[in-house]
């Protein structure tokens, strides 16, 4: 499987914690374990009788801060530097941006809640926030648990059905991986084209739900193609 690694251009943040690599991992997992949490905590409440849902970089902010605490010096906050992305040729925007291109991708979530689908939001989320890129860490697991929660709160259902989409893709990136530069790619012509992503959270999705009817059967299913 294929990884990618987040890379600070010149000046790094400062100190960061001494942790062995058994430590780190221990972290990283009981963080995972939180922001998931979190995450459905927040669908919960958004789809609530008479609840209202926005996507703001308060709650984008908050799950990334679960994600990396104890890992990074600034949980949660936006980069203050330049970065590039190991495995990708997508450059990161210059940080400055960063806090307007995250409103700007939570304005075209809010201003086309109505009219979009649930899987064509969730992907633009997922490849938008890789994009902008705007943490020191943690930029694809948050990534993922913002979509998740954009997919879930727009279908009006806390999603059934294991894996859930987050994690399918974090236990299988590769296809992740190409989704995202086929966005990248188009985005460098200036074309919003995400339908690699939409296809590849549609297929997980499928398999998400399909888990449920075999659960209740005992009968192995495929997905329909």
């Amino acid at each position: 499987m294929l990884r990618r690694f987040s890379k600070l251009k010149g000046s790094a943040l400062g100190s960061l914690p001494e942790l062995t690599p058994e430590q780190i991992d221990e972290l990283e997992l009981a963080n995972g374990l939180r922001q998931y949490d979190r995450m459905m905590s927040l669908i919960e409440e958004s789809i609530r009788p008479g609840a209202s849902f926005k996507l703001r970089p308060s709650s984008i902010s908050e799950l990334n801060r679960l994600a990396v605490e104890g890992l990074e010096p600034g949980p949660g906050s936006y980069r203050t530097f330049e970065m590039e992305i190991e495995g990708s040729q997508h450059e990161p925007p210059p940080w400055r941006n960063v806090p307007d291109l995250v409103e700007r991708m939570c304005d075209y979530v809010n201003e086309n809640w109505a009219s979009a689908t649930p899987i064509h939001l969730a992907a633009y989320v997922m490849w938008r926030l890789n994009w902008i890129h705007p943490f020191t860490n943690g930029n694809g697991r948050t990534s993922r648990a913002v979509s998740y929660l954009v997919l879930c709160v727009k279908l009006n259902s806390l999603l059934p059905g294991r894996p859930a989409i987050p994690e399918a893709i974090a236990g299988a990136k590769n296809e992740y991986y190409a989704a995202l530069d086929a966005a990248d790619a188009a985005a460098r012509k200036d074309l919003l084209d995400v339908s690699k992503m939409e296809a590849l959270l549609g297929g997980h999705l499928a398999s998400q739900l399909l888990s449920v009817v075999e659960g209740a059967t005992g009968t192995p299913l495929a997905p329909q193609g």
